[in-house]
């Protein structure tokens, strides 16, 4: 089956105008620091205040640090009681999934006494980046914060134009070091290049809205970042047996998101396509984001046909959807028919929003197709890798003839001669 080209040719958006503007301002930034930090602050946020609000930050006046943990912790017992706990009951989930995922060093002895091995080593600064007021998600707070904290990153600092409380307070349970008032390119600008007030970042994490995900990407290279996220996604696999309730409900999950999110439905069964369709009408009816959801389904729903299984599952891994649910009988038997999708959810009772919050899997997540070769993000992310080798000279000696024709073959002789000066 041949795909449409606007499913099979997803990409992340790419404004020309905002780009633009985005690169003037990263400039900018680049070359005056706080001063143009806080110029852009003032002019998009109406904000003309400090940036740091500090935790444990070494050499910040400890009144003032005091002072900070005071507030942030006050902000956390505005937080209901309960939802402090549901916080902390994700971070437990969270971590237990992660926590799999350290490792990856090893050391190999070879004959001769050489040695070769990997080392593993946590990246040192990570900049979390988290959407404020009313966007704001303290879930993506639980996500980014918890892998970079189980990989030994000594400090996690949180940028957001608006911390509300329930960002802090999950702040305060993934024990962030340090939280900046400050969002949107100024943001992404001074965690990558540094400032006066500000020191630069190793990485950027964390979701943002066209002007974040640009910045994001046009600040790769002098800091990395996770990904350039698209639009959401969910594509799920039925059968004749799927209830058609629990279908229309999950595509209904994602395509809330934003009016370009994409929901689709491959299935063997045209009742099942009928079905859903009559859920999707009765239960929008009752969402508070209806205009959202009608408009993405819109757009940017689909529901396709197949005469099989097999190829559902094929049509799945051409899309490479950022979230795929197999609502199937037996659903286990069916993972090695998965090779691209950033995360399964398998069964009638594992449906994808329990992946944003609490099963602990994470939520930030390949789009647009990027899950052929993209992952989601995990403690490996916020590692890097060192390879070490050892030699004797008697060790060296037996390739010394090899290494001095391969680098004469390629025109390098002083590579060779880095080998003969020692014999």
């Amino acid at each position: 089956m041949k795909l449409n080209r606007q499913l099979a040719e997803r990409t992340v958006e790419i404004d020309d105008a905002i780009e633009e503007q985005v690169r003037a301002i990263l400039q900018d930034i680049r070359q005056n620091g706080d001063a143009a930090v806080r110029k852009y602050a003032k002019r998009f946020d109406q904000y003309d205040g400090g940036f740091l609000l500090p935790r444990t930050q070494t050499g910040v006046d400890r009144e003032r640090d005091i002072f900070e943990d005071r507030v942030i912790a006050a902000a956390a017992e505005q937080v209901d009681c309960d939802f402090v706990r549901i916080l902390e009951r994700a971070k437990t989930q969270i971590e237990a999934f992660h926590e799999k995922q350290i490792g990856g060093g090893f050391e190999i002895k070879k004959p001769g006494g050489v040695v070769m091995g990997q080392l593993v080593r946590p990246l040192q600064r990570v900049a979390v980046y988290v959407p404020g007021g009313t966007a704001s998600y303290p879930s993506s707070v639980l996500m980014n914060v918890i892998p970079a904290k189980l990989a030994g990153v000594p400090e996690i600092a949180l940028f957001c134009p608006d911390p509300n409380r329930e960002v802090l307070a999950a702040a305060k349970v993934c024990g962030v070091d340090t939280i900046y008032k400050l969002g949107g390119v100024q943001a992404i600008g001074a965690a990558a290049y540094g400032t006066e007030t500000i020191r630069k970042f190793d990485k950027i994490v964390g979701p943002g809205n066209i002007w974040v995900a640009t910045a994001k990407r046009l600040v790769y290279g002098a800091v990395d970042i996770d990904m350039v996220a698209g639009p959401s996604e969910i594509l799920i696999i039925a059968d004749e047996h799927a209830d058609p309730k629990y279908v229309a409900a999950d595509l209904m999950s994602q395509a809330e998101h934003d009016t370009r999110a994409r929901a689709i439905l491959v299935t063997t069964s045209e009742k099942l396509i009928g079905a859903v369709e009559n859920e999707l009408e009765r239960q929008l009816a009752y969402l508070g984001r209806k205009a959202i959801i009608q408009e993405s389904l819109q757009n940017y729903g689909a529901a396709i046909l197949v005469d099989s299984i097999d190829a559902a599952f094929d049509v799945s891994n051409d899309i490479a959807p950022e979230h795929l649910e197999v609502l199937l009988d037996e659903p286990m038997q069916y993972l090695d028919k998965i090779n691209n999708a950033g995360s399964i959810f398998l069964g009638a009772y594992t449906p994808e929003p329990l992946g944003d919050y609490m099963s602990g899997t994470n939520h930030v997540l390949p789009t647009g197709g990027t899950a052929k070769f993209y992952s989601p993000l995990g403690v490996y992310d916020f590692v890097k890798f060192s390879a070490y080798s050892y030699y004797p000279r008697h060790a060296l000696a037996d390739f010394k003839e090899d290494v001095v024709q391969f680098a004469q073959l390629e025109g390098l002789p002083a590579h060779a001669n880095s080998m003969k000066v020692r014999f």
